[in-house]
């Protein structure tokens, strides 16, 4: 399946390594023409979905350089590593704790130096390049520094991550939407960090898209500002901390997550709402999603709850983060008030708080990858059964042949569905090939004009997940695709 996906996005123009034509860099990746598109209405699925939760929620675009006080306040200059350990002959650089959990099958990301030093030596683990000897394990700092100005003495970074871009501008939001909590502040846009050895394709990169909503709330108040009575009678996929080896999850009733486990209810509540988007907007199995529970040693250490949140992908071999929901306390606001001297603390209803956050951080290369590895067809070689909602195009229009009174009749009709819906046009080669090209870049439905048609205004359209084809009127067919795009008509309820 890995080199089949691989395959597919190289060929039908999702997304590859960049440079390719001077060898390629390690961890950049470029998005092709229909690649671009999924990336961009997954992008668009989320923001409407997760800005939808509160009205009090809002789009941001902050700067992708940051002031090196900014990342020394939040820890980043200090503590934004990975271990490192580097080959005494050839100099090869690995990151330690892959190292070790490639080679032992035990995860190594809370190990210190010191046993990350014994563990090699314990499994006489070598260079995998040339044999060599490693050196002692060190650090890494996985920042990108530039320099600003011509003479370059003011020293910045490109952003690691999306989020500080919120904390920074969270005051001036709070006084421009009306001092109201909680206050969500979202952000799409490029992070950097350099990674010792990114590999993995898209799941480990130097330039990676994240998708972020930071929610800037009252603890004591902000459960009462949800609709907890969604939560009741539902369950949610978790692998709790201590039933690692038991199982790879279970579904847990959401009220057993708060008073069994001690889980707040706004933190729960969230949890559910996350898997409504997996399951029902981007169309994952069940069995193939779930919340894995981080220990406190894994965890961040101003993380008060932390659970990744996984796909199953085959293409990675087994469930890989995707995205993760993170309770952060107040360390952010606290740490970033103490750093530029301003006041983050806001008053509500006369009562002074230092608002906590709650954060949803998304991965969207590693979301993209997900949609070509989960609906990539294992019944149909070549088939890309993406939902309409999120397929670069959602209709492909064909004359049956090259012949004008066809290419007429198809052009207008591409055209009348172009004004609500992605529509891709084509007019050249055997029908049987461009059906065959739209299967592979996950088109759901093909809508053909032929001769039959010209006589009773009928078209066929073609269910990509099927192959399936029904004859309809070409009267209705705008309604008709409107209710097919937007997932409330099904194929099977065509007459």
């Amino acid at each position: 399946m890995s080199e089949d996906v691989q395959s597919l996005a190289k060929r039908r123009g999702f997304i590859w390594q960049s440079g390719e034509i001077y060898g390629s860099m390690a961890g950049f990746y470029d998005y092709g023409a229909m690649g671009a598109v999924l990336k961009r209405r997954w992008e668009d699925a989320w923001l409407k979905y997760f800005m939808g939760l509160n009205d009090n929620y809002y789009l941001i675009d902050p700067a992708t350089i940051m002031p090196e006080a900014a990342l020394k306040a939040s820890g980043h200059v200090d503590s934004f590593t990975d271990p490192l350990v580097e080959c005494s002959k050839c100099r090869q650089a690995v990151r330690a704790d892959q190292l070790i959990e490639e080679s032992a099958g035990q995860p190594a990301e809370d190990f210190t130096l010191e046993q990350i030093d014994s563990k090699i030596a314990d499994l006489n683990l070598t260079c995998p390049k040339c044999k060599g000897r490693f050196q002692k394990a060190r650090t890494f700092n996985m920042m990108f520094q530039v320099s600003l100005g011509p003479v370059g003495v003011e020293k910045a970074y490109l952003r690691p991550e999306t989020a500080q871009g919120a904390y920074l501008n969270f005051r001036r939001h709070f006084e421009i939407m009306r001092r109201k909590l909680p206050l969500g502040l979202i952000i799409i846009g490029k992070a950097y960090r350099n990674e010792i050895a990114p590999r993995q394709g898209v799941y480990r990169m130097r330039e990676l898209i994240q998708a972020e909503l930071q929610i800037f709330m009252d603890p004591d108040t902000f459960a009462g500002e949800l609709r907890l009575e969604e939560m009741e009678a539902k369950t949610v996929n978790v692998q709790l901390v201590s039933e690692r080896g038991k199982s790879d999850f279970r579904p847990i009733r959401c009220d057993v997550l708060v008073k069994e486990h001690s889980i707040p209810d706004f933190y729960v509540y969230h949890m559910l709402k996350v898997q409504e988007f997996y399951l029902e907007k981007i169309k994952v199995p069940g069995g193939k999603f779930r919340f894995y529970e981080k220990s406190e040693k894994e965890r961040a250490f101003y993380n008060r709850v932390h659970f990744d949140i996984e796909v199953n992908l085959s293409t990675l071999g087994g469930f890989k983060e995707v995205a993760g929901l993170h309770y952060r306390g107040d360390y952010d606001l606290t740490r970033h008030e103490k750093g530029s001297g301003e006041k983050m603390e806001v008053s509500i209803d006369g009562k002074r708080v230092m608002p906590h956050v709650l954060e949803l951080s998304f991965g969207v290369d590693r979301n993209v990858w997900t949609l070509l590895d989960i609906h990539l067809s294992d019944e149909r070689t070549g088939v890309l059964k993406l939902p309409p909602a999120l397929a670069p195009y959602t209709f492909a229009v064909f004359p049956l042949m090259k012949k004008d009174e066809l290419v007429k009749v198809a052009r207008e009709l591409a055209d009348q569905l172009k004004v609500s819906h992605p529509v891709y046009y084509d007019q050249s080669g055997s029908i049987g090939k461009r059906y065959a090209r739209m299967d592979e870049i996950g088109t759901p439905f093909c809508i053909t004009v032929d001769f039959d048609g010209l006589a009773d205004r009928t078209v066929t359209i073609r269910d990509t997940s099927t192959s399936e084809q029904k004859r309809m009127k070409l009267d209705g067919l705008d309604m008709t695709a409107r209710k097919l795009a937007s997932g409330t008509m099904s194929f099977q309820d065509l007459n």
